[in-house]
C-alpha cells in the first residue's frame, strides 16, 4: 500500500488565506516538502508553519543553482531537470513507504509552480490530489479593488522573461494582462508596457498580503528596487492547465561524499549549503553525538560510531559512497578545523572513483569570539592541545613560538578526562612570554543549551574549570576588555 501525493496551495503569502482543506492536510502529512533558494529560507514553509505539527518529517528541496551558475553539460535545463527527477526520487521514497506526503506550493500549485515538476514524475504512480490555492494574480487584484475582467473581456498572463517585442504586441492584443516574474526583468516589461501605450494604465503589486506589500502606479517604480514576488497588473488572472506525462523514471545516482560542518550547535549556526547536503544524503556517517545533532528522517540511514575511530569511519563512508550512497561525514564546527575533513581525504586516495567534497562550518573560534566581541580582530593562531595524536613537545614548541610571535591564540581540544595537566603546562608556557594580565576568553558549549562565556587573564585562569567542551581564546599585547566588557583586538599593530 503505498502513500498519497498531495500538492497544496497556499496563496499568496497571508497563512489566514491558506484553505481550510490545505490547513487540515498539512496538520494531518507524515512528511512536508517545500522548496527553497539557495539561502535555505522558504516562504512556503513560513506560511504553512502555524499549521504543521511537532515531530513531521521535513524534505528541503534546494535549488542547486541559478541560470549564471551551472556547468551541467544540459546546460540551465538540463541541470534543473537532474534536480527535480531526485527531488521526486526522494519523496517517491517516502510514498512507497507508505507514508502520506504535501508538497508546499506559495499561490497556486500548476500556475507558475514548482510543484507541478514533481506531479509530472510521480502523479502517474501514486495516488495524488492537487489542492487549489489563491494566485499571485487574485491576489493583487484584490489588494488594488479593481476587477479582473467583465463580459467578454480577454485576459492575458505573461511572464516578464519573454523579450520586449514579444511582450509589447501581446499586450497591444489583450484587453487585461498580468505580467509576473518581474525582478531583473522590470526595466524590459515597463518598455514594452510603454511601447504598447499600457503604460498609464499598469499598476505595480509587490508581495501581495504580505507584511511588506506594496502598491503603486507601476511607472512610478524605481527599476532597481523590484523584488521577483512582485507583477505588472493592466487586469488579472488565466487558469493554466497542466497534462500530466509519463516520464521514465529518474537515473540512478552516483555515489559521493559530502563532509559537513554542523557549527558549533543548532540549525540555527547551519549553513544553507550544509543544510542542502544533509537533505540530500541517503547516509549520514559520523561521532554519535554529531549524528543525532541532525533531525531524523526515516529515508536516511545512520552510522554512529566512537570518537577514536576516524580512519575506519572515513573508509566506512568511503566503501558506501563506490556503491552508490550519497554519503554525508558529519562533524561539529568546520570539519576542516581538527575534524573529519583531513581524514576522509587522507582515506580518499585508495578510492580515486569516489568523488568528496567539504562544506564548510562556523569554527567553535569564531562562535566563541563572536560572543565576546572581536577578540579575533587581528592576526591569530589555532591549536589543538591534544597530545594523542602528536607529542606534548610539538605543541609546547608551537605554544611558545606562536606566543613569542604576539598572535593570539585560539586553543581547541584544552582538557578531557585523561588530559588533565596540558592547559596547566600550556598557561605556565605563555606566561613566559606574555603578561598575566592578558585577556583569556573561556567559552563553554556556545549555541547549545548550558553555554557559558567567561573572561578572565592568563594570571587567573584556572584548568580545573576547563572541560573538553570548551574553547579558550588568548589575547595577544594589543587585546583590550572595554568598560562594557567586550574584548577585541584592534586591527592596527603599534
Amino acid at each position: 500500500m503505498t502513500g498519497r501525493l498531495y500538492g497544496v496551495g497556499l496563496g499568496p503569502g497571508d497563512p489566514e488565506l491558506v484553505t481550510v482543506k490545505t490547513a487540515r492536510l498539512i496538520g494531518e502529512a507524515e512528511v512536508i516538502a517545500y522548496h527553497a533558494a539557495r539561502h535555505g529560507r522558504s516562504i512556503a514553509r513560513s506560511i504553512a508553519l502555524p499549521y504543521m505539527k511537532e515531530g513531521q518529517i521535513e524534505e528541503l528541496l534546494l535549488y542547486p543553482l541559478t541560470t549564471e551558475t551551472t556547468d551541467h553539460p544540459g546546460g540551465y535545463q538540463g541541470a534543473l531537470d537532474d534536480f527535480y527527477a531526485d527531488c521526486a526520487d526522494r519523496l517517491a521514497a517516502h510514498l512507497d513507504a507508505g507514508r502520506t506526503v504535501v508538497v508546499l506550493a506559495e499561490g497556486d500549485p500548476l500556475f507558475y509552480g514548482s510543484y507541478m515538476h514533481l506531479h509530472k514524475r510521480l502523479a502517474h504512480r501514486y495516488p495524488t490530489e492537487v489542492v487549489p490555492g489563491v494566485t499571485s494574480v487574485s491576489a493583487a487584484s484584490a489588494v488594488l479593488g479593481r476587477p479582473l475582467v467583465e463580459r467578454d473581456e480577454v485576459l492575458t498572463v505573461l511572464p516578464g522573461t519573454l523579450p520586449a517585442e514579444a511582450l509589447a504586441e501581446r499586450l497591444r492584443a489583450t484587453d487585461s494582462a498580468a505580467v509576473l516574474k518581474l525582478g531583473r526583468t522590470f526595466a524590459k516589461v515597463r518598455e514594452a508596457l510603454a511601447e504598447a501605450g499600457r503604460l498609464d494604465d499598469a499598476w505595480y503589486v509587490e508581495r501581495a498580503t504580505m507584511g511588506a506589500e506594496r502598491v503603486a502606479p507601476l511607472k512610478d517604480v524605481d527599476p532597481g528596487d523590484v523584488p521577483y514576488f512582485s507583477l505588472a497588473l493592466l487586469t488579472s488572472p488565466a487558469e493554466r492547465t497542466f497534462v500530466p506525462t509519463t516520464g521514465t523514471a529518474p537515473a540512478a545516482v552516483a555515489g559521493e561524499v559530502t563532509v559537513v560542518g554542523l557549527g558549533p550547535a543548532g540549525r540555527p549556526w547551519l549553513t544553507p549549503e550544509a543544510q542542502e547536503a544533509l537533505a540530500a544524503a541517503t547516509d549520514l556517517v559520523g561521532y554519535g553525538p554529531y549524528v543525532d545533532r541532525v533531525a531524523p528522517n526515516p529515508r536516511q540511514r545512520r552510522h554512529r560510531t566512537d570518537n577514536r575511530v576516524e580512519a575506519e569511519r572515513a573508509r566506512h563512508a568511503l566503501d558506501l559512497a563506490r556503491d552508490g550512497a550519497r554519503v554525508a561525514v558529519v562533524s561539529s564546527g568546520d570539519p576542516g578545523v581538527f575534524a573529519m575533513a583531513s581524514a576522509v581525504l587522507e582515506a580518499a586516495v585508495d578510492f580515486p572513483d569516489v568523488p568528496v567534497r567539504v562544506v564548510p562550518g562556523l569554527t567553535a573560534a569564531q562562535a566563541v569570539a563572536s560572543r565576546v566581541g572581536a577578540p579575533l580582530g587581528h592576526d591569530y593562531c589555532v591549536l589543538s592541545l591534544s597530545d594523542l595524536l602528536k607529542p606534548w613537545e610539538v605543541v609546547a614548541d608551537r605554544l611558545a613560538a606562536a606566543a613569542r610571535a604576539d598572535l593570539v591564540l585560539a586553543l581547541y581540544n584544552p582538557a578531557s578526562r585523561s588530559r588533565t595537566w596540558q592547559l596547566a603546562a600550556a598557561r605556565d608556557v605563555l606566561l613566559e612570554h606574555r603578561d598575566a594580565a592578558t585577556p583569556v576568553v573561556v567559552g563553554r558549549d556556545v549555541g547549545g543549551a548550558h553555554e557559558s562565556v567567561t573572561v578572565t587573564t592568563l594570571g587567573e585562569l584556572d584548568p580545573a574549570r576547563v572541560d573538553m567542551r570548551c574553547l579558550l581564546i588568548v589575547g595577544s599585547s594589543t587585546t583590550r576588555v572595554a568598560k562594557n566588557g567586550a574584548v577585541y583586538t584592534p586591527r592596527r599593530y603599534p
